[in-house]
């Protein structure tokens, strides 16, 4: 069984996962707005995965027998000055996405919570993938600021996306 610590802390996360998932349903709409069904495509399917970290908690939740408690979640912003800045926002996120999760660690380590220590691992490396997947584009988009060509190649790069493709790799080598 958790702790109460820990399954308040837990709690917490999974709601801030379907904010998460909020966020980026919100930024798909923005890049729709701007015609960009490739960004589109990637940022809705980023949130179906933020939706699907939620649940993974909730089942863990579930699992130990703890009380699972949903709260209201605030509107996600819904506008950004440019396609940049919108990565960039979803970059920062991330960062403060993966300092959650190590303060989860930290405190599963207090706790002597070895078994919530092992689930949030996944988490822990989840977010080394989430990182490096939104500052990858975010570097493509700073390349092709000066060329409007880039752009389109880009959003087309986005709309390649496959759902749950770099999930459903790392369930296979778990």
């Amino acid at each position: 069984m958790l702790s109460e610590k820990m399954a308040d802390a837990l709690n917490l996360q999974m709601n801030r996962e379907f904010f998460n998932a909020r966020l980026y349903l919100a930024m798909a709409a923005y890049f729709d707005d701007l015609n960009m069904d490739g960004a589109t495509h990637w940022m809705e399917l980023q949130a179906e995965e933020e939706n699907g970290h939620a649940m993974r908690i909730y089942n863990h939740l579930k699992e130990r027998g703890a009380r699972i408690e949903i709260s209201d979640l605030d509107a996600p912003p819904t506008e950004w000055d440019s396609p940049l800045d919108a990565f960039q926002a979803a970059y920062e996120h991330e960062c403060r996405v993966t300092r959650e999760f190590d303060e989860h660690m930290e405190l599963a380590e207090q706790e002597k919570d070895n078994a919530t220590k092992i689930f949030l691992q996944w988490f822990v490396n989840e977010q080394v993938e989430e990182e490096d997947s939104v500052d990858s584009v975010i570097q493509k988009l700073k390349q092709v600021q000066d060329a409007p060509g880039g752009l389109f190649m880009i959003d087309r790069m986005l709309g390649e996306r496959q759902e749950g493709a770099e999930e459903g790799a790392e369930e296979e080598e778990a």
